[in-house]
């Protein structure tokens, strides 16, 4: 099968795109022929020997939508010929290639009305929006919340979550994509170029932060007395507070079939659209990888594997 991998952590020049022996279903597993595979911002860090994976060769990536091509002994509730998508075991990267093994459990089955590359852009993205803002954050109709970073893939599908439970949604973005995010939803788009947010925005009951750094241990300011807050781009903790009158959430995401059921139910019922897309081929993984590395698209980057 034709794969995008690593041999070695560096820079774009380390990932090659050749030939890599397919896989075989194990117990509990299923064979999916890749139709398409997500880029996330994990990927990039992944090349570059942040997580310390040691395993080479190394194909990247982690969600994906396809076919069934194979099953394991035990798999019973699928078949082949099923269009599934889904996000990989935790720990495991793996999606950036024609045909790869998954324990059946954890995909669900692909909307017919979803294209394999607006899957794959919807797989992970939903899956942590929805264990941040359903499950982490336990948002409510008439709270108001602050998304940080609000044009990336999670962001876009969470300020539409946000919406569709009924609350008020600010979020931060370039000027250029304030007409993108209210379109999405959002009720004010904060200009990061031009503003300084927590000058704009005091006594929100939730924030969510996707950027990192500096802008998320500054969310703390914006929040009112009692107020939580949950992070994905600060590592395996949450960002510890300065004050004490407030909460500090790393999200777990795990893996489910019942978890991709929701983002399959979200999109079908109208209450999240698909997020902008910019497709490469497989051949062009490095090129995506930069762009994803740069940071400053709008929302997903997915790769065509056929």
């Amino acid at each position: 099968m034709k794969a995008a991998y690593i041999e070695k952590f560096g820079g774009p020049e380390v990932l090659k795109v050749g030939d890599l022996p397919d896989p075989s279903a194990g117990p509990g597993q299923v064979v999916v022929d890749v139709a398409a595979a997500s880029i996330n911002a994990a990927d990039w860090k992944v090349r570059a020997g942040e997580y310390k994976q040691a395993s080479f060769p190394l194909i990247l990536g982690r969600d994906f939508s396809g076919t069934v091509s194979a099953l394991g002994s035990g798999v019973t509730d699928l078949k082949v010929g099923d269009e599934v998508f889904g996000v990989l075991e935790t720990g495991r990267d793996g999606t950036y290639c024609e045909k790869l093994a998954i324990g059946a459990a954890v995909v669900g089955r692909k909307p017919a009305a979803l294209s394999h590359v607006d899957a794959a852009a919807l797989a992970l993205t939903g899956l942590t929006a929805i264990c941040a803002i359903e499950e982490a954050l336990k948002l409510k109709a008439g709270e108001t919340i602050l998304i940080q970073g609000g044009a990336g893939g999670v962001a876009s599908f969470a300020i539409q979550l946000a919406k569709h439970i009924g609350a008020k949604v600010i979020t931060t973005a370039s000027a250029a994509n304030a007409a993108y995010l209210r379109g999405l939803g959002a009720d004010e788009v904060i200009d990061y170029n031009a503003t300084d947010f927590t000058k704009a925005v005091k006594g929100v009951d939730a924030a969510f932060d996707t950027v990192g750094g500096d802008v998320a241990t500054r969310t703390f300011a914006v929040l009112k007395p009692g107020g939580r807050a949950a992070f994905i781009a600060s590592g395996a903790q949450a960002p510890k507070p300065e004050r004490g009158d407030v909460t500090a959430i790393r999200p777990a995401v795990p893996r489910t079939r019942k978890h991709m059921e929701r983002v399959a139910e979200l999109h079908r019922s109208g209450a999240v659209k698909v997020p902008a897309v910019t497709v490469f081929p497989l051949a062009e993984a490095a090129k995506a990888l930069g762009v994803s590395e740069g940071r400053h698209f709008k929302g997903k980057l997915v790769l065509e594997m056929r």
